[in-house]
């Protein structure tokens, strides 16, 4: 029996001795190079040390949300181009080309009554181009243009007819009526400048995720080292127990639990590298990297000096993001809602004016020769006498409308001074949390230490080691926990406000070269 846990034991020291030596193998293969050629696959695996911040980079500029909030962004910005296109005068060609016309149409005799069919035959051409722009403030349209026709009957007699008006100004405009440019004047550049504020938002929810992501490879990887670490003490402390117990300092039942300690810790680092793996494809597969990229994910810091005011947070919340953006927008639209309710509601008119030089003649150049003056001007009218309310009713419930999204605006604001007071002190209280982490992490560390020293002088026994070597890393996971939180509220901050408040500066973005782009 004995000779069989002497040769179990040393089966076991034997596996250990393997596995410790292949861990470290693969240690130094890790950190040789950036670049590696494999002689089994032929491929090149570049390796590199990520920190948060490079993370957050590679995540901005290359994830599949990256490039979906860029895209978002043109498309608002050339949604703003075609509105600032409404303003600049447009050329414009219209033709009828070889409208050709061959039926019988109805003929009254106007002595008679009696209506004849007769047979027609022609054909029309005409051509128009024009200038026209619109007017804002009063939401008119004016257009200068040039017109040509010509006109061929060749039936029941032939004929051939050419009119022109070389030189037209015509003149829409409506009265009392709604004006929808004047209200996109108020409105589309808001929404582009909301479009901005959008993007650098979107910009902080993907540092958010990927500070997630970037935090759950840094706990596997910390786990992973935690439990090659504790399979290596275990494997000395191993040894020094199987040497107390060959001189008889040792029970067999201490040195079993030992044994067992060793293929727990061994299992612990088989888990801890599956785990790791599964979190790097994920966060690999977030920063659309490719299989050849390894990555060692460097632990960050926290800023103890950084301070955030309540009220200042508030302020640039308020002022920085779209929050207030789309207050104002809901405010304005609420506004434009009761203006087109009223034009609807009560009189309104439609005055056309042209102005202009016409003639007609037998030939292209005879169109052209002395023409003459041509004034035409209308006024229609739209005077509504009994709706039944009808009217009434649209502007009461577009002013209803109004208070509602007034008292929204209301609450919201205060909701949202709530929502940053209490993130502002959920980070100013977490940079202490992670001092006090970080002194617990080092305290835990240095005890472990001391715990091994006596355990290998024989002055404590597995129970005060195992209990040293828990608090360790309990200690150092719990302040790689409050880091986790510590950049999640940051980062959260940094969207609320559009702040960076390590460099003291406003979030911003070059826009210009992302159309460009």
């Amino acid at each position: 029996m004995a000779t069989m846990d002497k040769s179990w034991i040393m089966y076991m020291a034997c596996a250990a001795c393997l596995s410790i030596l292949s861990a470290s193998a693969l240690k130094a293969q890790e950190t040789q190079a950036d670049s590696l050629t494999t002689a089994e696959s032929g491929t090149s695996v570049k390796h590199w040390e990520f920190t948060l911040e490079d993370v957050i980079v590679a995540a901005q500029s290359k994830s599949l949300p990256a490039m979906i909030a860029k895209y978002s962004f043109i498309s608002s910005y050339w949604e703003f181009r075609s509105y600032k296109a409404q303003f600049l005068p447009s050329l414009n060609l219209n033709a009828g080309l070889g409208q050709y016309n061959r039926s019988l149409v109805p003929l009254q005799d106007a002595e008679t009554g009696e209506t004849h069919y007769v047979q027609n035959d022609n054909m029309n051409n005409w051509l128009q181009l024009s200038i026209d722009q619109n007017i804002p403030w009063t939401g008119g349209i004016i257009s200068l243009n040039t017109y040509l026709n010509r006109f061929d009957q060749f039936s029941p007699y032939g004929d051939k007819t050419w009119n022109s008006n070389p030189v037209n100004i015509y003149l829409q405009q409506p009265i009392f009526q709604y004006n929808r440019l004047k209200w996109e004047r108020k409105t589309e550049p808001k929404k582009y400048e909301r479009s901005k504020k959008k993007y650098l938002e979107d910009l902080e929810d993907i540092a958010i995720t990927a500070t997630t992501y970037f935090f759950t490879v840094l706990r596997t990887q910390e786990s992973l080292e935690m439990a090659r670490r504790r399979y290596e003490n275990t494997r000395q402390l191993y040894d020094i127990a199987q040497e107390r117990f060959n001189i008889g300092t040792y029970t067999k039942d201490e040195l079993l639990q030992m044994e067992l300690q060793v293929l727990n810790a061994e299992i612990a680092v088989a888990s801890s590298e599956v785990e790791l793996r599964q979190a790097m494809l994920s966060l690999k597969s977030y920063l659309g990297m490719g299989d050849d990229t390894e990555l060692t994910l460097i632990r960050p810091q926290h800023y103890s000096n950084i301070e955030i005011d309540e009220e200042e947070a508030v302020r640039r919340s308020l002022e920085n993001t779209t929050f207030s953006l789309d207050n104002e927008l809901n405010l304005i639209e609420a506004e434009a809602a009761i203006a087109q309710a009223k034009s609807e509601r009560g009189f309104s008119a439609m005055l056309t004016a042209q102005f202009g030089l016409t003639q007609t003649g037998d030939d292209f150049a005879a169109s052209y020769r002395d023409p003459i003056n041509q004034e035409i001007v209308g006024l229609t009218l739209s005077v509504p006498i009994v709706d039944w309310g009808l009217g009434k009713g649209k502007v009461q419930m577009a002013k209803t409308q109004q208070e509602i999204v007034l008292a929204q605006v209301e609450q919201e604001v205060m909701q949202r001074r709530q929502d940053i007071y209490i993130r502002v002190v959920q980070f100013n209280a977490q940079s202490q949390q992670c001092d006090v982490s970080q002194k617990a992490d080092a305290i835990a560390g240095e005890r472990y230490e001391l715990a091994l020293q006596r355990f290998r002088n024989g002055t404590i026994g597995i129970l005060e080691m195992n209990t040293a070597q828990n608090e360790r890393d309990e200690a150092s996971a719990q302040y790689i926990e409050e880091l986790a939180n510590y950049w999640s509220f940051y980062y959260n901050l940094r969207k609320d406000t559009l702040y960076d408040y390590i460099y003291g500066k406003d979030l911003d973005a070059e826009f210009d070269k992302l159309i460009d782009n």
